[in-house]
Order: C-alpha cells, then sequence, then structure tokens
C-alpha cells in the first residue's frame, strides 16, 4: 500500500480551507515534490488483497495527486479547459482525460479509465464525485490532506455533505421551489440513483435546510466553472 504521508504534507502546506490551491507557491518551493512521490511507485507491484477502503483511498488519491501534478507542470494557466482564439478546444479538454500519461504499478493510466473504470465501475461508490478533483472552480473543493483507508468513508461523507452545503453547488430556491444544482449531478445521475430514488431525495439527505425535496422537484442545473481552482483567482 501507498504511503500517503508526503501527499497529505503537500496538501496541508498548499490547499487552503476553500479547497484552493497555491500554485505558485508549491510550484516555487517544492516543484518535484508531487513527481518524485509518484515516480516511486511506479515500478511497484500493487497489492491484489486490498479491500474496498484501501482501494477507495489509493484511487481517490492518485486521481487528485496525477491532476495536481499536470497542473504544476504547466502552471501558470487560467482554465483547465483551453480556448483558442476564445473559442473552447473540447477535443484538448477531452485529451487531457483520456490520455494514458500517468505511469504507477508498472501500467498507463489515464484520469478517465481511473474514474470510471475504478472508482465508477468497479467501487460503486457515488460520493467519489465529492473527492475526485479536476482542479476547476467548478469541481468539489481538494481536501486539504490526503484520504486514509481508515477514514475514508467519514471523509466522503464530509465533502458530500461540504459540497451539497456550498450554495454555490447546490441551493434550494423557496419562492420557486426549485432545486439549483451543480451539473456533476447532471453528468452522473445515474451514480446518484444507485443510493436515493431521485436526484432531489439524494441531495435531501445531506442538505442541512428543512426543504421538502421529493421525486418532482424541479432541478436546473447552473453553468460550470472551468476555471483553475487557484488561490489567486
Amino acid at each position: 500500500m501507498i504511503d500517503f504521508e508526503i501527499w497529505d504534507q503537500l496538501l496541508r502546506q498548499y490547499v487552503d480551507a476553500q479547497g484552493r490551491v497555491n500554485y505558485q507557491a508549491w510550484k516555487t518551493e517544492q516543484p518535484h515534490a508531487l513527481t518524485q512521490w509518484l515516480q516511486h511507485y511506479q515500478n511497484r507491484q500493487i497489492e491484489s488483497n486490498l479491500n474496498k477502503l484501501e482501494q477507495l483511498a489509493l484511487w481517490i488519491n492518485l486521481y487528485n495527486a496525477f491532476t495536481i501534478s499536470t497542473i504544476l507542470e504547466r502552471y501558470p494557466l487560467d482554465s483547465i479547459l483551453p480556448r483558442f482564439l476564445g473559442i473552447p478546444n473540447w477535443l484538448s479538454f477531452l485529451w487531457f482525460f483520456q490520455r494514458k500519461a500517468y505511469y504507477i504499478f508498472g501500467e498507463h493510466y489515464s484520469l478517465g479509465q481511473i474514474e470510471h473504470q475504478i472508482l465508477r465501475e468497479k467501487l460503486q461508490e457515488p460520493r467519489i464525485h465529492f473527492a475526485i478533483v479536476c482542479a476547476s472552480v467548478g469541481c468539489p473543493l481538494l481536501r486539504a490532506g490526503a484520504y486514509f483507508p481508515e477514514q475514508v468513508m467519514q471523509q466522503l461523507d464530509e465533502d458530500a455533505s461540504r459540497f451539497i452545503n456550498n450554495p454555490e453547488k447546490a441551493c434550494y430556491d423557496f419562492s420557486t421551489q426549485t432545486l439549483y444544482c451543480n451539473k456533476i449531478f447532471k453528468w452522473y445521475r445515474q451514480d446518484f440513483l444507485k443510493a436515493a430514488p431521485s436526484l432531489p431525495e439524494y441531495i435531501a439527505s445531506y442538505l442541512r435546510i428543512d426543504a421538502n425535496l421529493t421525486t418532482t422537484t424541479p432541478i436546473s442545473y447552473v453553468a460550470y466553472d472551468w476555471n483553475l481552482n487557484d488561490i489567486s483567482h
């Protein structure tokens, strides 16, 4: 099993309480620390008997570490969505997630592979959508610390609660009786419906306001912010 202490220390040092990353300080002070930590495990063998908690902690940490390492390589940048003459370059954007650029345990992985094949299909945990971070403002807030097997279920519950009770991610308008949601709920709707009869009811299980959310509650999805989760923004 990977020792997450170095990753944990880096996150505690460079991520604030709002999930924003001080990329400039990280790149200036410890430009190689994250890469060296990941390289240490490139040719190690992954244990075949990891339980679900160990696998969740492992792959959430790796997804976030790979993402941050790529941003540090390319920093400074304003957004993870490239633009050409002001027009979003969606092909380049998709390549960011689909390219098998990350070598660990003797194999190449893409971010999409880790998310869809391992975390979603194999481990079947919808709360990973509140934990894995693509380095944009619209994403969940990056946790200022690593995930650990003995804490990961509690950490995921905290992440779900923090995301859903953030008015920028989910908000119920009592005047129109409409639930406004981050598009993560739209994109991964089927994952959440494995845990609740409807999206409003899933959200209600974490929402700290007294709103009568039911299957018939109207949902409106808000625009997704692809700007970098940089502390300077």
